[in-house]
Parts: structure tokens; C-alpha cells; sequence
């Protein structure tokens, strides 16, 4: 079967597709990824076809207000739409769409006349249970949540409007709103497996049939390359580090960010890995590591404790390893995730990244490593993820469409 998965955004947006393709690769689909270009060396490196986006992102601000963001949002998707027909050219047996581009692969769906399936990193649908993860995650009871998950999504129907009406020029769709495509895709009950673990997010009870949280996939790796030496010798050298990485976050930060971080982690006495990130962290000394691109799986397992940002993926990550976290949510689902992983006791109470001082996290630092209950709970949910096969449930039922 050809596959055709369109992702698009960050690299937390990205990478766990690459595992994902991975795994319907080794069951024998032909599978392409469409992504942005700057990932094409990950996807590849999974074995799989690239198909280029011409659409960029620059990364998040962390002073960016939400309409500076709204306006970002609205001009990544508008550069979207063309690449994903581009994209879809060569022909697909069924498409895969991630949050970010299903708006736009409905549309492709229709006009190729082929099943789509949802693959989602983040929990979109409305529901009374929570409020939608791009508004903080902070609740507003039953009827509030789910009434502002519905104007959430007619918030982003806004920002896709003007590229699903190009995209369904190009194609020759009749004219439709975009909200009159997701009204008939929800009656339709239009499928969408949630990659995120249970033990963090149980499914609502008020979602719909085919709406389905089945467990994490991860960005691909290759296991028989192991940590580069320098990394064995600074861990053999020493107790357990705590990993701090931003991610995509705090842009032409690096040199403050880099400063508090050495700061909190000599204060709270412990050693430290630098990611170095968007923001561009780096340091040096006997005591800290400055690392760049390192899988995850690979290191986290590794740390102490691990600080982030919070984003869905490098949350997951940390989880998966059983570590502890420091989340320093900045924005978008951040905060959402990060009052999660607080909720279950994987986690410190969430410090914001506009409230981060070395001694708060210092504090936060000390009691994640030395509190026993927090890595108690973080290989509690370890062990949950590793009962999971998220990639697993998503192969069944794209062999179901075929």
C-alpha cells in the first residue's frame, strides 16, 4: 500500500512520524513522508521517501503574544496547501494527517478519492473533561471546556480558511467553508488515533466513536548507534546529570538561558547536560556537557531528571525513560502538558518560562532528584508506555482502510 503522511511544524511536530513511517515501512508499505525541507535528513534517515513543503517555520518567540502567533500560524498554513498537492502528485493508496495539515489533506482526500486517518500528537476534540491544550489546560468546568473547544476549533477554521479555499480551486472541489468539510468529516465519523499514552491523558468519556488515544510513536532511531564517547566518558564520570533543553523555544536566548542554567544546576550541587536547542545553549566545564541533536531515547534514560519545555514529545520522552521533570512550559500545549505530567507526580509543580530564575529552578531541580515520589511516579507511567504500541494500533487500522 502507498502511504503518504504529511506533518508539518517544529521538529517535536515531525520527528515521532519518522518511527511511525518506520514501522509501516518494515510491514511493508511504501511510505513518504511530506515535510518541511530542513527535516528531509530524518526522514531519510528512516528509510523513507521525502516529499518536500515548501512551507518554514521559524520557531517560537518566546514574547510573542497570541496574535503575533495567530498571525505566524496563519501564514505557515497558507504556504501549505500547494506543497501538500505537490506532494500528493505521485499518488497515494491512503493519507495519514497529522493536527497541523488534516485541514488541508481532507481536501486531498476528497479530490484523490482515497480514506484519510487522523494521527494526532495533541487531544483537538472538544470534550467537558479539559479545556483545549492551547489555552493552558487550566479547566472551566464541564460546560466551559467543551464550549471553548468548540470556538478553539473555529478559531483555527479561521486561520486555514483562505488556503483550503485556494486548495480547493486547484483542485477543482466545489465551493465549501472549511467548517462545512470538519461538520461533515465528524458525521461522518472521520477516524483519529491520538499518539499519546492513557497514563497521561485517559480518553474522554465524551468522545465520539473513532476517537482513539492508543499510545505514543516515536522518532526514529537507529539502534545500533550508541552515544558518541565523549557523552559515555562525561556520564561514567560522575552521578547522574540533569538534562535542561528548550527545544524550539526562546530564540537568541542562549546566552542568559545558558548563565541561569549552570547557575541553578551548581546551586542545587548537581551535574548538567546542555541541550543546545533553538535558544542555543552552551557551557563548559567538568561538570556540565554541552550536547546538539542526541536522541532522546538514548540519553534521558540517562539523567537524573530531565528540564523542558514541555512540548508533547520531549514530555513524553522524559516519561518513557522514567526520569523525572522540570517542565518550563512558554506556550501553545505547553502549559497543558506540563500541569499534566504535574497532575499524575512525574513532574514538579510547572515553573513558567517567563517566572524562571536560576534559584526557582534550582529548587525545583533539587527537589525532582533528591524526592524519590516523582521518579516513583515517572517509572510507574514508564512501564504503562511500554505496555502501549501506539505504531502498532495505527498499522491495524491502516490495513483496515486497504
Amino acid at each position: 500500500m502507498r502511504i503518504l503522511l504529511a506533518a508539518a511544524g517544529s521538529y517535536g511536530d515531525v520527528a515521532p512520524y519518522t518511527g511511525l513511517g518506520a514501522r509501516l515501512r518494515a510491514a511493508g508499505h511504501d511510505v513518504a513522508i511530506a515535510t518541511q525541507e530542513s527535516f528531509a535528513p530524518l526522514v531519510r534517515g528512516a528509510g523513507l521517501t521525502f516529499r518536500p513543503l515548501p512551507a518554514q517555520t521559524s520557531g517560537a518567540d518566546a514574547g510573542g503574544g497570541k496574535r503575533q502567533l495567530m498571525r505566524t500560524a496563519a501564514a505557515f498554513v497558507r504556504q501549505l496547501g500547494s506543497g501538500l498537492a505537490d506532494a500528493a502528485e505521485p499518488g497515494a493508496d491512503v493519507l495519514l494527517l497529522s493536527t497541523t495539515t488534516a485541514p488541508l489533506g481532507w481536501q486531498l482526500a476528497e479530490a484523490m478519492g482515497v480514506p484519510s486517518l487522523g494521527v494526532y500528537l495533541q487531544p483537538t476534540h472538544p470534550t467537558k473533561e479539559f479545556a483545549p491544550v492551547v489555552t493552558g489546560g487550566r479547566s472551566l468546568g464541564s460546560l466551559g471546556n467543551r464550549a471553548l473547544g468548540r470556538f478553539s476549533l473555529r478559531m483555527a477554521d479561521r486561520v486555514y480558511a483562505d488556503a483550503v479555499a485556494d486548495l480547493r480551486a486547484r483542485l477543482t472541489l466545489p465551493l465549501a467553508t472549511l467548517g462545512a468539510v470538519r461538520r461533515r468529516q465528524e458525521a461522518a465519523g472521520w477516524p483519529v488515533l491520538y499518539g499519546f499514552s492513557t497514563a497521561v491523558v485517559p480518553r474522554p468519556a465524551d468522545w465520539r466513536d473513532g476517537l482513539d488515544a492508543v499510545g505514543n510513536w516515536w522518532p526514529h532511531h537507529d539502534p545500533d548507534i550508541p552515544l558518541p564517547a565523549r557523552f559515555e566518558e562525561f556520564l561514567r564520570a560522575g552521578p547522574p546529570p540533569v538534562f535542561i533543553g528548550f527545544g524550539s523555544m526562546a530564540a537568541g536566548e542562549g546566552a542568559r538561558l545558558s548563565e541561569l542554567a549552570v547557575s541553578a544546576l551548581r546551586r542545587a550541587g548537581l551535574r548538567g547536560v546542555l541541550q543546545e536547542g533553538r535558544a542555543g545553549l552552551m557551557a563548559h566545564g567538568d561538570d556540565i556537557l554541552s550536547v546538539d541533536e542526541v536522541p532522546h531515547a538514548l540519553l534521558f534514560p540517562r539523567m537524573a531528571a530531565v528540564v523542558h519545555h514541555a512540548g508533547a514529545g520531549t514530555t513524553a520522552a522524559g516519561l518513557r525513560a522514567g526520569v523525572p521533570a522540570i517542565p518550563v512550559p512558554v506556550m501553545a500545549d505547553q502549559p497543558f502538558w506540563a500541569a499534566r505530567i504535574a497532575g499524575i507526580g512525574a513532574a514538579t509543580a510547572p515553573l513558567p518560562f517567563k517566572e524562571l530564575t536560576a534559584q526557582r529552578l534550582a529548587e525545583r531541580i533539587g527537589r525532582a532528584v533528591r524526592e524519590t515520589s516523582y521518579k516513583e511516579a515517572a517509572r510507574a507511567v514508564s512501564r504503562r508506555m511500554g505496555a502501549e504500541d501506539g505504531a502498532g494500533h495505527v498499522l491495524k487500522a491502516v490495513e483496515r482502510l486497504g
